[in-house]
């Protein structure tokens, strides 16, 4: 939880609300109103007593189909969600999620009416926090924390960002070996060349993506085996799918340009094993990272793509290699 879901509700509240007094008949309500009529935030009718606390709520609706002399005492809802002075950013979350209201009232130890906190307020601080966790989650997967960015110097910015790298260098590095090893394979069938850089891309990205959903759903949870094996399930049947759709329309290209099936057949099924093996690969790397109490969003982002480019370019020409040079 950060510091950001534990600021005070007070600094999210507005005290520019509507509060009607207990003892008022609808028609001193609505001449109220008249006068103080309420700005471009969601509206609740509160109703207050003598000394300000709160009694109840009054539904627009109920007042205005009501006779001008109903008392509000017998039209408001007694029983009003409000939030205490003391709750956070967080309890006020999770509060609106429960109750479904546009607006809630801040009430403090005696229940009298402090200010209301409204959903368009609240709302721009759950985008705004959410703005800031996803960029975070964006650097991370990539190996660099957003904070170490902040007012680095080159030197330092140097240290945090160049390991990483290295796991980049020395994937590609050891992608060209096994290119060099199946140059036989390319010689033969030069359209799989031209598909290398689509294989490897399409490996990288559902890597990625498999990674940012298992990254999110471990944050800040310790997930027991059977949770793991489910999510892994889950992830099995989705790369299924992306690799299937993915082949498919790569092997038809590749048969629409050069009008070779068994060259095309072997792009297709070799992007679907190596969109699958790299899926897993993105589920797998953070999950073992955090198995092992490392941090997964920065330690696993090089080493699954790494890892997944490896994979990749060995099916692909693996495959080719068994299948053309038979």
């Amino acid at each position: 939880m950060s510091n950001q879901d534990q600021r005070p509700i007070a600094d999210v509240m507005h005290k520019d609300f509507v509060s009607l007094r207990v003892d008022w008949t609808v028609q001193q309500a609505l001449e109220s109103l008249r006068g103080h009529a309420p700005q471009d935030r969601a509206v609740y009718l509160y109703v207050t007593d003598d000394q300000g606390l709160l009694s109840g709520v009054v539904p627009v609706r109920r007042m205005l189909a009501a006779n001008p002399q109903d008392p509000l005492r017998g039209l408001m809802i007694a029983r009003v969600a409000a939030l205490p002075a003391s709750a956070t950013l967080h309890d006020a979350m999770e509060m609106f999620v429960l109750h479904r209201f546009l607006a809630m009232p801040v009430i403090d130890a005696s229940r009298k009416l402090l200010g209301v906190v409204d959903v368009s307020a609240f709302t721009d601080e759950m985008l705004d926090h959410a703005e800031r966790q996803q960029t975070d989650t964006l650097f991370e997967t990539l190996g660099v924390r957003a904070e170490a960015l902040k007012g680095a110097g080159p030197i330092r910015a140097f240290r945090g960002r160049f390991p990483w790298l290295l796991a980049t260098i020395a994937g590609g590095t050891t992608c060209a070996l096994l290119a060099g090893i199946f140059e036989r394979t390319l010689q033969e069938s030069i359209v799989l060349a031209f598909f290398l850089t689509l294989v490897l891309g399409l490996g990288e990205s559902v890597a990625a993506q498999s990674m940012s959903v298992t990254v999110n759903e471990l944050r800040g949870k310790r997930p027991g085996l059977r949770d793991l094996l489910a999510s892994a399930l889950r992830e099995l049947g989705s790369v299924l799918l992306l690799g299937t759709a993915a082949g498919t329309i790569s092997g038809l290209a590749a048969w629409a340009w050069h009008r070779h099936g068994l060259a095309a057949g072997v792009i297709g099924g070799a992007i679907l094993a190596s969109v699958v093996v790299a899926g897993l690969l993105g589920r797998l790397v953070p999950t073992l990272m955090h198995v092992l109490k490392l941090d997964p969003r920065v330690a696993s982002g090089p080493v699954a793509l790494a890892l997944a480019d490896l994979c990749t370019i060995t099916i692909y020409l693996g495959i080719a290699t068994l299948v053309l040079l038979r």
